[in-house]
């Protein structure tokens, strides 16, 4: 086996996007095992159509042991995961890149630091998913010292977590969604206004009836196109549907890749979520506004 050739392991569109953009940033084909969901097959159709440096996508339930056995370098979706933590555990990869799932990115950083628990934030963990941890630690940790871990990430670390996981020896690259920016084709006639759906209600973070009264707010200004979050109930829609000014659009796409091709600047609502980092670096140059509960985000030139 050639102890570096890479292989992504990713489990929702975010980190499927993140893996384009790691293969198109090092100019390296990557070959992808990736969660068998309808979302994800449609994003990964999308991405190969702009041309993604990707070699054979599998499509997988479960852990992909012989896949990973067979590779080096491991491209990882979400270092949270209890099936990255059993496959690390087990497995002895030469090198690890974390992409991002989300904000979950800043966390997951904490915890490798021993500044926060090893546990997804939010979630009660229990069983071997907790047992493991620590073993799946110190391997992350193992390969940081001898200079074969890294994060690849939209995300800023902050200062101080920085230069703490570069004294242990991450290596960790910025993107700005360039590849995605370069490539994306004209957005879809969405409108102005824009509001992107959320699964907070879904999470138990947010009743329906306040979610309700959210996005009725952010309609007010004017008739609004509704960008349905990919784990949204339907009774949720439904409810969204029933609201005066809303259409909903479905894309089945991640929203970056959705308003990447924006020539004309857009009035985007959103709740607190990733898409406040990554739709200011998607958008940058586009005059758009992302309003984040009632706050309003200028979408700025993308860090470099």
């Amino acid at each position: 086996m050639a102890r570096n050739d890479v292989l992504a392991w990713v489990e929702s569109p975010l980190q499927l996007v993140g893996a384009a953009e790691w293969a198109a940033a090092h100019r390296t084909t990557v070959p992808v095992a990736g969660r068998l969901t309808a979302q994800m097959s449609a994003t990964a159709d999308e991405l190969l159509a702009r041309r993604a440096r990707f070699g054979d996508l599998e499509p997988y339930l479960g852990i992909p042991f012989s896949l990973l056995a067979r590779h080096g370098h491991w491209l990882i979706g979400d270092g949270f995961s209890g099936q990255f933590r059993l496959a690390a555990s087990v497995l002895r990869p030469h090198r690890i890149t974390f992409l991002d799932d989300g904000a979950h990115a800043i966390a997951y950083a904490g915890a490798l630091l021993g500044r926060r628990p090893y546990a997804r934030p939010g979630v009660a963990e229990r069983g071997l998913t907790t047992r493991i941890a620590p073993v799946a630690h110190e391997k992350v940790m193992r390969r940081a010292r001898a200079g074969r871990a890294d994060f690849f990430t939209a995300f800023d670390l902050g200062a101080d977590r920085l230069d703490a996981l570069h004294e242990h020896g991450f290596g960790v690259r910025r993107h700005g969604f360039e590849w995605t920016r370069a490539t994306a084709p004209a957005a879809p006639e969405l409108g102005r206004r824009v509001v992107l759906g959320s699964a907070q209600p879904v999470d138990g973070r947010m009743s329906l009836e306040a979610y309700l009264d959210w996005v009725t707010d952010a309609a007010a200004a004017g008739p609004s196109v509704y960008l349905p979050h990919r784990r949204e109930t339907p009774e949720q829609r439904a409810a969204v549907a029933r609201i005066d000014g809303v259409t909903i659009r479905d894309t089945n796409l991640p929203v970056e890749l959705v308003l990447a091709g924006a020539a004309e600047p857009l009035d985007i609502r959103t709740l607190a979520s990733s898409t406040t980092t990554t739709l200011p670096l998607v958008l940058a140059g586009t005059g758009s506004i992302l309003r984040v509960g009632r706050t309003a985000v200028p979408a700025t030139e993308a860090a470099s």
